[in-house]
């Protein structure tokens, strides 16, 4: 029989995490402050974040950046993750296709989020930092924070989205067994959120909301700082050991993709995986192509606009130059709830400006009859998140098909499915539902940012 795992030792795990933008000819454009329009520097961030995190933000020159031994210590509970030959989703679509899955569902929270969780609480530990406060949409990031938190001494708060705060009871469970206060968002516990309630008292949220909360609550108690789990380049950059990984376990495997897939939501997970293979790209000429599939109810790459923006809901933060269907956008209450966030990061936003990634969207209910297969062809269920990638996996592999060529596709499956049963019950029950987002209603949210640019 075949190999179908490709594993490395705790050995393999990476001393280094990749920063994609010293390779990248077009810099991400700075962050900028909303009054003076003026570009930050590190410093400016030293308020919301802890400072070594503030100081990656801004690294443009370092390509490799190393990672604390304390760090590895951590990533040794459960990394190097396996990389697996999907032989079992190929013979299910009748593709000559070579699938391969990088599986970041096996740490102890079942997601990826883990790597940037790690190194963000250690790094506000070594800073003296005693509590910090973060949003999360599905629960994943709130979770691989409170496991992160509890492991350095750190006190947490999680600002969940309502809508995941009532739909993943279990991860607010997950969260609350490390310890970690979790407060469904919007809340009246911060001037933010009182104001949204107070605008639309049925409102179940965002992560912009949820963002807006948690800054507010780092920037008044003290000694406590905010961490982010997508978006900004420092988290982009932290998640980079697992494309690193999968280069090496590729290699094992005597293949190179021709496309790699992962879903996109503020863009950690599929810059984890696709930038240590984009730097082949940026320095070789490699013609790998790298999808971000997104969600059809939030489709920012796709639909969006090139535009500065907010990244929370009230305007706490920078202004970030990104893709965004502006942070005024409500999503619609799709089970994928990592993914609803209004923007991209600006690395990724630069990167896909210039060519170098494309990006699909994907309809509710096709994201879960791919995951209803890939559960049956593999024995994994998918996040809610992670079956958009295995969609477009799916599609990518039927077209190999139809046009009778062979190519190496590999995607990230970012996390598992094992707590998010209630979203399967209602796909199984026939309860789910796409949701139509017309251009008017695009347009109509972004009339707002255009103004923020006309000041």
């Amino acid at each position: 029989m075949e190999t179908k795992k490709f594993l490395l030792d705790e050995k393999d795990i990476p001393t280094q995490w990749y920063n994609i933008v010293a390779d990248m000819k077009n810099k991400p454009m700075l962050p900028i402050h909303p009054a003076t329009k003026q570009p930050l520097k590190p410093e400016d961030l030293y308020p919301i974040f802890c400072e070594e995190c503030s100081r990656q933000e801004f690294n443009s020159t370092d390509r490799y950046i190393d990672i604390p031994e304390e760090v590895r210590d951590v990533y040794r509970n459960y990394r190097c993750t396996p990389l697996v030959r999907a032989y079992g989703l190929e013979k299910a679509l009748d593709t000559p296709a070579h699938i391969f899955f990088k599986n970041e569902s096996v740490s102890p929270v079942g997601s990826h989020k883990l790597n940037s969780a790690i190194a963000q609480a250690y790094y506000c530990k070594k800073q003296g930092i005693t509590n910090i406060t973060t949003e999360t949409g599905a629960g994943q990031w709130g979770a691989a924070m409170s496991y992160a938190a509890k492991f350095f001494g750190l006190e947490l708060a999680v600002y969940m989205v309502k809508i995941s705060y009532e739909q993943k009871p279990y991860r607010k469970s997950i969260m609350q067994s490390y310890g970690a206060t979790v407060i469904a968002s919007p809340s009246m516990s911060t001037k933010a959120g009182r104001k949204i309630i107070t605008d639309d008292p049925n409102y179940m949220g965002s992560l912009g909301t949820a963002i807006s909360e948690a800054i507010e609550l780092a920037t008044t108690v003290p000694n406590c700082k905010y961490v982010l789990g997508s978006v900004l380049s420092h988290v982009s950059l932290h998640q980079t050991v697992i494309g690193q990984e999968a280069k090496k376990q590729m290699e094992m495997a005597g293949e190179y993709p021709d496309i790699v897939i992962a879903c996109f939501g503020g863009g950690s997970n599929f810059s984890g995986i696709a930038f240590p293979f984009m730097e082949d790209t940026l320095t070789k000429g490699t013609k790998t192509r790298f999808i971000a599939a997104e969600p059809a109810s939030c489709p920012k790459l796709t639909r969006g606009r090139f535009l500065y923006d907010f990244g929370d809901e009230a305007g706490y933060t920078p202004l970030l130059k990104m893709y965004t269907l502006g942070h005024n956008f409500q999503p619609a209450h799709i089970h994928a709830g990592g993914l609803r966030y209004h923007g991209a990061g600006t690395t990724v936003s630069q990167l896909i400006k210039d060519g170098f990634m494309e990006a699909t969207d994907i309809k509710q209910l096709d994201s879960f009859k791919a995951a209803m297969l890939f559960a049956k062809a593999e024995g994994i269920i998918p996040a809610p998140e992670s079956a958009h990638a295995i969609a477009a996996t799916i599609d990518e592999a039927l077209k190999c098909k139809e046009e009778g060529t062979q190519k190496t596709i590999l995607f990230n499956l970012s996390g598992h499915g094992l707590i998010d049963m209630t979203a399967y019950d209602s796909y199984l029950s026939g309860d789910l539902k796409n949701y139509d987002l017309s251009q008017e209603d695009i347009d109509k949210n972004l009339e707002t940012i255009l103004k923020l640019q006309q000041k």
